[in-house]
């Protein structure tokens, strides 16, 4: 297997929560918090890249790797690519992007994310999904859905309810499907990525899609583009993350069922 980094995005302008990577849980900036849990992976290369000197001083001084990057960076992924390029890591290798706001993320999430782009070679980038059981989940767009080939790659992601049960939501009348069908395969995204360094490298030179920009999903351009992306089904769902200052409690409470 190829050598494999991470890489944490924090940003300081958070529009719902600004300065959330030093927000403390429990005693600990949320940004130490999620290298702790990277670093039960076992891999080595672990980065914070951001974009704001104080996150870089709090991740150094407890002895973690930080890289200042670029502030105009329209997303994670292009502030991830600047690493891969400063860093001179070889096209093959493989860096998974860990979100800096999940501080009770799986190590084994990660792990196997990892694995599922380096047991396809024909793909570029690798995700994760899992099993979502209930129809109001299939229904809602701010859950994002994606279906898969034969060889868990992704055919499409979308908030609109895929697959479609066409006989089961004929029968319920549109919108009032209250169960799934038996067998229905609804898979739902969970926001965690990687990629293999050279496809990084191109990644800010491909054309935006349509699909990507009327479906606020940015991993549609690598679809769009004609890349595939191979999906990690996991058995369970993400643990909470922080979006909004009354995140912070649900976490905390989960670190204290976890410190028991």
């Amino acid at each position: 297997m190829s050598q494999v980094h991470i890489v944490i995005p924090a940003r300081m302008g958070s529009s719902r929560f600004y300065g959330k990577p030093l927000v403390k849980l429990s005693g600990r900036e949320m940004v130490l918090r999620v290298v702790d849990r990277a670093k039960l992976t076992g891999v080595s290369s672990i980065v914070v890249a951001t974009d704001d000197a104080a996150i870089a001083q709090c991740v150094q001084q407890a002895g973690f790797d930080a890289q200042m990057t670029d502030v105009d960076h329209p997303s994670g992924t292009d502030r991830i690519a600047q690493v891969a390029e400063a860093r001179v890591w070889p096209d093959d290798d493989i860096v998974v992007n860990v979100q800096g706001d999940e501080p009770l993320i799986e190590p084994e999430l990660i792990e196997e994310v990892a694995l599922a782009l380096s047991a396809h070679p024909d793909c570029v980038m690798s995700t994760a999904a899992h099993v979502l059981i209930d129809a109001a989940s299939l229904l809602n767009p701010n859950i994002v859905k994606v279906v898969l080939d034969n060889q868990q790659r992704a055919l499409y992601f979308s908030r609109a309810p895929i697959p479609f049960p066409r006989d089961a939501m004929r029968a319920a009348g549109g919108d009032g499907l209250v169960a799934l069908p038996a067998g229905l395969p609804v898979l739902r995204h969970m926001g965690i990525y990687a990629y293999r360094v050279g496809f990084l490298k191109q990644y800010a030179d491909l054309p935006a899609s349509p699909l990507e920009q009327f479906e606020s999903l940015e991993q549609l351009r690598v679809l769009a583009n004609g890349h595939q992306i191979s999906v990690y089904i996991s058995p369970m769902a993400s643990a909470p993350g922080v979006d909004e200052p009354s995140d912070v409690a649900i976490v905390e409470n989960f670190l204290a069922q976890y410190s028991k």
